[in-house]
């Protein structure tokens, strides 16, 4: 499979989501483990090991999302009555496949993340690609009896062909993707997929992790967001919030999690919902989006 011209449909102005709101609020969970030997590339020390050495530091700070962090956070979700959009890697339905059962049980979404955070698809060729997307899939559906309809790579970083892979395998909708506010539809090789954009505005990974915030500062973040998009734009908008377990599954970050959550709850002019939802929303009005050229990759 070559790179292709995609044919692109986007929402306009009138696009609303369920309820007529204007704003929609997606909340995620990345839920993320590594393939054997492998660590996260990130810790949480500034000193990063000589190459060549196994970060025995940064694989046990991965390793809390399993043991603890998943459960605070679908604990938090379950008091507030949200459904989520968990992003699970395939490894985890073979380490872990009680925490996968759990997510699905929940009536939680869960979103394929690749087999492990290292398994990045622009990394491999046609046949790998292939691959890692059928054992992902086929892991995920083992565990919960469904396979999962929504996928986003590590780092939300695909390949010039994988969207059209993705569409291929009967994937409705990804996330690989960061170029509106708003999900769109697009063809890929004679197939269709719903491209939602993986909004970073507010994420625990890069406020904590890169720029060092303590978790408050995500709730500012949040606040400073949806007071704009409630207040300043007129436009149809999508927000994600997003923890990862192993980073904000812990206490101080869990609260702010649920804050997040109980101030949106409170808002009646707010859709929220999974990324399916929305996938499932944009194509039944998909009579109302407009064509627009881009190139996939």
């Amino acid at each position: 499979m070559t790179e292709q011209t995609a044919s692109v449909l986007r929402a306009g102005e009138a696009f609303r989501w369920p309820g007529g709101a204007r704003v929609g609020i997606v909340f995620n969970i990345a839920y993320e483990g590594w393939s054997e030997g492998q660590v996260p590339g990130i810790g949480p020390m500034g000193n990063p090991l000589k190459p060549g050495f196994f970060d025995a530091n940064a694989a046990s700070w991965g390793l809390y999302g399993a043991t603890r962090g998943i459960w605070r956070a679908l604990e938090v979700a379950a008091r507030n009555g949200v459904k989520t959009s968990v992003m699970t890697n395939g490894v985890l339905a073979e380490k872990w496949p009680d925490t996968v059962r759990a997510i699905h049980r929940g009536g939680h979404e869960v979103v394929a993340h690749s087999y492990g955070m290292d398994v990045i698809p622009v990394y491999l060729d046609e046949a790998g690609q292939r691959e890692n997307i059928r054992r992902t899939t086929g892991l995920i559906a083992d565990i919960t009896g469904e396979a999962p309809r929504g996928w986003i790579s590590p780092r939300g970083t695909g390949s010039p062909i994988h969207v059209g892979l993705l569409a291929e395998a009967g994937y409705l909708h990804h996330g690989d993707c960061n170029d509106d506010d708003l999900p769109y539809l697009a063809r890929e090789g004679g197939a269709e997929i719903v491209a939602i954009p993986l909004i970073m505005d507010v994420n625990d990974l890069p406020s904590a992790i890169r720029y060092g915030n303590n978790a408050r500062a995500m709730l500012e973040q949040f606040q400073d967001a949806f007071s704009a998009m409630r207040e300043r734009e007129t436009r149809p908008v999508m927000l994600d919030v997003t923890i990862h377990t192993h980073v904000y599954g812990r206490p101080a970050g869990a609260w702010v999690f649920d804050e997040i959550m109980r101030q949106v709850k409170a808002a009646s002019d707010v859709w929220t919902g999974t990324r399916l939802e929305a996938a499932e929303h944009l194509m039944a009005n998909r009579g109302a989006l407009t064509a627009t050229p881009h190139v996939a990759g």
